[in-house]
């Protein structure tokens, strides 16, 4: 008798244990229909691919959503509209954007940019943009008489702030007094460039600068060497550039190989 009594007590537990997978395998059972786990962690996923926290709070947050996703999903049902063209044919478009999605970010875990890519990219940058950088000022006008009678009253003390700011045709310089901040020489237009790289500190242009915006006078205030951000706080931005082009030129290529009749 006791014997038979532990027997039926090991089989219950045993019952019981093969149960608890099916069932914790469930978030809920919908009009008779078992909603699957796998669900809800397929949305925590993309919460915590977005830089969200799963917390217990988003967790219920995430069990009616995915709960109310299935009583609307049997309710379509209902109607039929899962038979209808328009359903298949979004239903084609959303799994080649999940598939093409996975393809990429399967790709992009087998070729990540690596610190010597980083680095080399990064000395690009310095040599290109290294050196020295020039703080100047300009007023851009249309016509070249309109030019040289500024410069004109320049040499009689007026204000070179005060006639940009009512004068110059440039609106993002013209309201700061035509100022350009720090910039590298090179970033300018050629006919800009060479005129500045002719001054002195604190001389303006004896003759107006013409080019394609207009008709420039340039009065050069400063000069210093480049100031550049260091390796490592640009290191995020040059990995994830270097990245979008690496997907880039993937896409690139399997469009290249294709047939396409």
């Amino acid at each position: 008798m006791k014997k038979l009594c532990l027997g039926s007590v090991a089989a219950a537990v045993i019952a019981v244990t093969l149960a608890l997978p099916a069932s914790a395998q469930n978030i809920a059972i919908v009009n008779g229909k078992a909603v699957p786990k796998s669900r809800a962690d397929a949305l925590a996923l993309q919460v915590t691919r977005s830089g969200r926290p799963v917390t217990p709070e988003l967790e219920g947050q995430i069990k009616e959503e995915v709960i109310a996703r299935e009583i609307f999903m049997q309710e379509a049902q209902k109607w039929s509209l899962d038979t209808s063209d328009e359903y298949k044919t979004q239903l084609e478009l959303a799994r080649q954007t999940i598939l093409i999605r996975e393809l990429f970010s399967e790709y992009q875990k087998k070729n990540p940019v690596t610190d010597e890519e980083t680095k080399a990219e990064y000395d690009k940058f310095v040599a290109a943009n290294g050196g020295k950088e020039y703080k100047a000022r300009h007023i851009l006008v249309e016509k070249e008489s309109e030019a040289k009678d500024i410069i004109a009253r320049l040499k009689k003390g007026a204000k070179f702030e005060d006639i940009a700011k009512k004068q110059s045709k440039d609106p993002g310089s013209g309201a700061k007094g035509g100022d350009l901040d720090w910039a590298n020489p090179g970033n300018y237009v050629k006919e800009f460039t060479e005129a500045l790289l002719k001054l002195n500190k604190g001389q303006t242009t004896e003759a107006p600068v013409q080019s394609q915006f207009g008709w420039h006078i340039i009065r050069l205030d400063d000069v210093r060497q480049a100031q550049l951000p260091k390796y490592e706080e640009v290191k995020p931005q040059i990995a994830q550039q270097l990245q979008q082009q690496k997907l880039a030129k993937f896409q690139e290529d399997l469009r290249a190989k294709a047939k396409v009749e």
